[in-house]
């Protein structure tokens, strides 16, 4: 075979490789950038899901954290109802309690005094201790002979707080004495008025210990009606 020959062979038997060998690199590097955005569209597409999901789990939070603050604010809102409802109630009972004082008080001059005890308290403090109680028990044991009665209950306080303090205090102390009435003996509540006169009404000089302890009291007086009893004793017989 001449040299001709095998220069032509050697062309014909290499042609289709590097032919073959060109395609492929061409096709790699036409759709490898193809590839590559592709890559990145799919990495940007996840990202913007995770995002997406991220917010959507946000924006759930903030609708159950408002849900639940707008639940609150209606119990809230409820509540307060209720309170001024019952505040509308206790406002009436006190305006009816206090113009049956005000009657009472405008006749008190026709009441005398059956019986009368004073009661003593630690310091801030509204308890009835078991002489106290002692007190209130001989008072009361002259309900049975009272007739048209009233007892007038006047919690005191020192002079020591604040003058609000104070009142509310002297209340709770004649309030401890009317709670006690009212259980064991069964005395009416419209039969029983109250007045918390805070260190308003001293009986002994707060300047000493001794007349500071005089004056944490409650002043109890049961009183009938002198009146009512001179109309029925007056009354001729059926």
């Amino acid at each position: 075979m001449n040299r001709i020959a095998v220069v032509a062979l050697t062309v014909a038997t290499t042609l289709p490789f590097t032919v073959g060998c060109a395609t492929k690199k061409y096709v790699r590097n036409t759709t490898q950038p193809v590839v590559n955005k592709v890559n990145e569209l799919d990495d940007l597409t996840a990202k913007n899901t995770k995002d997406i999901r991220d917010v959507d789990a946000r924006a759930q939070q903030g609708i159950q954290s408002v849900d639940a603050k707008a639940g609150a604010a209606d119990q809230k809102a409820m509540a307060a109802g209720q309170s001024a409802e019952q505040a509308q109630q206790m406002a009436q009972q006190v305006s009816t309690q206090a113009g049956q004082l005000t009657n009472t008080v405008a006749n008190l001059d026709n009441y005398k005094t059956m019986s009368e005890a004073t009661v003593h308290f630690g310091f801030n403090h509204y308890n009835l201790s078991k002489k106290a109680k002692d007190a209130l028990d001989q008072l009361a044991g002259q309900l049975q002979s009272a007739k048209h009665y009233i007892v007038v209950v006047d919690g005191n306080t020192d002079s020591v707080g604040p003058a609000e303090y104070n009142y509310m205090l002297s209340k709770r102390r004649a309030d401890s004495v009317i709670m006690y009435l009212e259980s064991k003996y069964a005395i009416p509540a419209h039969q029983i008025y109250i007045i918390g006169l805070g260190k308003d009404k001293p009986a002994d000089n707060n300047q000493s210990a001794k007349g500071r302890a005089e004056n944490r009291r409650v002043d109890v007086r049961l009183m009938t009606n002198m009146d009512t009893e001179q109309t029925a004793s007056a009354a001729p017989a059926q």
